[in-house]
């Protein structure tokens, strides 16, 4: 499994982790603000079985929906199982109505004219088959929030099954936000690049 993480309170973080995450075979926790792309090939390097979890450290993502993660991809066969926030069953906690609007009309413009087949497009919690992972990311040139998008539509277009499973995102216990005004403009130019791309 592997963990990005964007806060300077590690310690804080790693203790927690290890009692959540006892049962994982293999954790690694990336310090430092890595972006998506970046972190995710660092965390392919040490991967060794033929999934992989990507999950936010700040416990924003909580362990305790992993086994319906895994359960779905039994079921299904499915090369990814993402989280997501707008089907019944999921949710967010502890985000004012303004970050909720915007995360929701983020959604709402990329599913209007990208059709990516899948409600949640900028969560970040998601199980990959690994080969399907390592493909994406070869495939991918966007960073930061972007990258989200851009690895579950190009993967919509590669044909991969995608299935999803509710979860509720709980707004950050460790480090801030980083969505501001700049996060929103390449936000847009990522979504004007994939409709032109994909």
């Amino acid at each position: 499994m592997s963990i990005s993480r964007s806060s300077s309170s590690m310690m804080e973080v790693r203790m927690v982790l290890k009692t959540l995450l006892n049962s994982c075979s293999k954790c690694m926790v990336t310090t430092g603000f890595l972006i998506s792309g970046t972190a995710y090939r660092h965390g392919l390097k040490h991967a060794s079985g033929n999934f992989v979890v990507i999950m936010d450290a700040d416990l924003s993502h909580h362990p305790k929906y992993l086994p319906s993660f895994i359960k779905k991809q039994q079921e299904t066969g499915a090369s990814i199982v993402t989280g997501t926030r707008y089907v019944k069953g999921g949710g967010v906690h502890g985000w004012n109505l303004m970050r909720k609007l915007t995360s929701r009309g983020a959604n709402v413009l990329a599913q209007t004219f990208l059709w990516p087949g899948v409600s949640d497009l900028t969560g970040s919690f998601r199980l990959y088959r690994k080969s399907v992972l390592e493909d994406l990311i070869n495939s991918c040139v966007s960073k930061g929030y972007v990258f989200q998008m851009e690895m579950i539509v190009r993967a919509s277009r590669k044909g991969y099954h995608i299935e999803e499973v509710p979860i509720t995102f709980v707004d950050r216990v460790f480090g801030s936000s980083k969505l501001g005004g700049s996060e929103i403009v390449e936000y847009l130019k990522g979504l004007a690049y994939l409709l032109v791309t994909t």
